[in-house]
């Protein structure tokens, strides 16, 4: 297929260059010139403004978004709205909350534009790895646009089948799910990120406690000096609680165990405030996501080994650099 990307960053690159190596023709846009012109010298057609994208796309055409949350997005969504024909296909791949894509998706099918959200897995391994993708608009649109999914997914690889599914969707096996209407994508990664806050956290205070073992506050003979890189790697190999975020810890802890390259300060990027207001909504209690996400509060007052170690990890999957404080922020205006 021939699809356009906007938005060419830690993920939208790599989902461009994926696609490219999957047979598929990108024609790709950002605001860096740079970026542009460096997927073109990977295979890309370039496109140096939006009006530009769209000429080089075959109606019915499809563009992905991959920007920031908020703004950013909403003012792409809505200047490709403007410029689009009818059944062209805007597809937002980043972390959008998912009521503002059921308004978007309703406003747009008004001009007879479709609207599809995928909340998209992967971070910075995602081209060679695969995404994982949770989707949402109408299925007839989904469908059409499998080829690019499939793609971009991981497939089988070598995890177990699970037992009983046989008559289920052969597409969640492959990695991408077609959740339902416009938002349930969005919908389903933001509960992911909410969960994911509290495996960070869980793995976090529990390495902060192996770690304090040592501490001259305790006595002498209670005191063990455990190599917490260790532990991490031993856990990999056999553990109930092995999971890749387990092996990017192990990674972060073997380059740097004291963690002196990271302060500790968290940034939430959204999505946990979303499940929790979600979780209060539904009136369904959700104990340890939110207090996974108060942690990140108060992590930019405190910066124990825990907060620390869960920077390191955002860093192992996502790329994601540690927020500016206050001070630091005056000082970058």
């Amino acid at each position: 297929m021939r699809i356009g990307v906007i938005g060419l960053g830690r993920m939208g690159g790599n989902i461009a260059r994926r696609l490219i190596d999957g047979g598929h023709e990108c024609v790709v846009h950002d605001v860096d010139a740079k970026a542009v012109d460096g997927l073109a010298g990977e295979g890309a057609t370039p496109a140096h403004s939006l009006e530009e994208l769209i000429a080089a796309l075959p109606a019915p055409r499809a563009v992905w978004v991959m920007l920031p949350e908020g703004k950013i997005t909403a003012e792409a969504v809505k200047r490709l709205g403007e410029a689009l024909s009818p059944d062209d296909v805007i597809i937002d791949g980043g972390n959008t909350f998912y009521k503002d894509d059921i308004d978007r998706g309703t406003a747009l099918l008004e001009k007879r534009i479709h609207y599809v959200d995928v909340g998209t897995s992967g971070g910075v391994w995602g081209r060679e790895r695969g995404y994982c993708m949770m989707i949402g608009g109408e299925k007839e649109v989904v469908d059409r646009l499998d080829p690019i999914f499939a793609t971009l997914a991981p497939g089988v690889g070598d995890i177990p089948k699970t037992k009983g599914r046989d008559s289920r969707d052969a597409r969640v096996e492959q990695g991408y799910m077609h959740c339902g209407p416009t938002g349930s994508g969005h919908f389903v990664k933001m509960v992911h990120n909410g969960i994911e806050y509290g495996l960070m956290q869980a793995y976090a205070e529990g390495f902060d406690i192996i770690k304090n073992k040592a501490s001259h506050q305790l006595p002498e003979d209670r005191r063990f000096d455990i190599d917490v890189a260790d532990v991490a790697e031993v856990w990999r190999r056999g553990s109930v609680v092995s999971s890749w975020l387990l092996d990017l810890t192990a990674s972060a802890l073997a380059g740097d165990p004291g963690l002196d390259g990271f302060e500790g300060r968290v940034a939430d990027s959204g999505e946990g405030r979303w499940t929790i207001e979600a979780a209060i909504e539904e009136a369904v209690p959700a104990d340890v996501l939110a207090a996974a996400l108060f942690a990140r509060f108060r992590s930019r007052a405190d910066h124990p080994f825990s907060d620390r170690l869960l920077s390191a990890m955002r860093f192992q999957f996502g790329g994601h650099k540690e927020a500016a404080g206050p001070e630091e922020k005056k000082t970058k205006t």
